[in-house]
């Protein structure tokens, strides 16, 4: 006979792609049911992966509701989806007739915790996107204002507001790790960022770890996506500006957008769904440009750019505007560079 665990989490899912569900069945060394088993989290429901559906289902959620059966950690992945006109029924929960959105709320309450799995729930993300018909809102966040389906004051059983586990999707690390601090009392408010984020990655940027960063520093600049070069200037790399470890923490132990030859869309931020411009194209005022790393004064970024680009070796001129290595590391004579 199973023993109980001592922390019980419930995942649902909204508005959005489940995504973030196949990110987490990725999570390896462990995977995601060694993770869960080491960490001693029992998993009540999740709707792709359990078995049980149904008046079963339904008969969970009574309980959980009630307060007759413990909840530790309710999951939220995909936005809420308050249409139309503030009433929800554009998703109910199947064979309840309930919005959605109620049944979140009702067990956020019991909840001793609340977490949202992906930018979506934390904030809105891709779901309220264009016109957005569906009013589709994050747990506690609508964009980057607080306040959605939660008020922004809302604090949880435990004591914390919605932990926005941000990204599109969300790395498999930053789930198993935030479930695995809760369960064992370590996540406090000081671990989270202004945005309610856990700071276990977003202490850093994603620049950091980059495998483009010598083009960076020499700011030798990629011009069509297939470049090796750095991505910033003109490919709409947000990579110094987003709140991440991918490049630190590879997804699949091996691998991030930027390894893989796509620029970084800051998806762990809310708005990024949006960014008023193509996702491959870097805005720029009289050559600069706009998206300069944020916590350094433009006139020093503009300063250090020329000197680095006066000084860029020709190894990183030649190979940043090429699909492949054309000139190997090696002795450059003064003349050649």
């Amino acid at each position: 006979m199973k023993r109980r665990s001592s922390f019980r989490v419930l995942w649902l899912q909204s508005g959005g792609c489940g995504g973030c569900s196949m990110s987490l069945l990725n999570a390896e060394q462990p995977d995601l049911y060694n993770a869960l088993d080491t960490l001693d989290i029992e998993l009540l429901w999740h709707p792709s992966f359990s078995e049980n559906s149904g008046d079963e289902f339904l008969g969970l959620l009574a309980r959980l509701e009630s307060g007759t059966e413990a909840l530790d950690a309710l999951c939220l992945e995909g936005s809420v989806m308050r249409g139309p006109n503030g009433s929800g029924r554009f998703h109910l929960l199947a064979g309840t007739g309930r919005p959605m959105m109620s049944v979140i709320a009702a067990l956020a309450e019991r909840a001793r915790y609340t977490l949202a799995i992906g930018s979506c729930a934390a904030f809105g993300g891709i779901t309220a996107a264009g016109g957005n018909i569906v009013e589709a809102c994050g747990l506690q966040y609508e964009g980057d204002h607080p306040g959605g389906l939660l008020d922004a004051d809302w604090r949880s059983c435990g004591g914390l507001p919605v932990i926005n586990v941000a990204g599109c999707p969300t790395h498999p690390g930053w789930v198993i790790d935030t479930l695995g601090q809760l369960a064992a009392g370590r996540l406090t408010p000081e671990r989270l960022d202004t945005l309610n984020r856990p700071r276990d990655y977003t202490d850093h940027l994603v620049h950091h770890g980059c495998p483009r960063n010598e083009y960076y520093e020499y700011k030798a600049s990629a011009e069509q996506p297939s470049d090796l070069g750095c991505m910033m200037e003109n490919l709409g790399c947000l990579g110094t500006q987003a709140r991440a470890d991918c490049n630190i923490r590879p997804w699949n132990g091996s691998s991030s957008c930027l390894s893989g030859g796509y620029a970084c869309i800051n998806c762990t931020a809310p708005g990024f769904e949006e960014p008023g411009h193509p996702f491959t194209h870097t805005p720029k005022i009289a050559g600069i440009p706009i998206g300069l790393p944020t916590d350094m004064p433009k006139a020093w970024f503009v300063a250090l750019a020329s000197l680095s680009k006066a000084a860029t070796p020709r190894r990183l001129k030649v190979n940043a505007v090429s699909d492949h290595i054309q000139v190997a590391p090696g002795h450059e004579p003064e003349g050649e560079r």
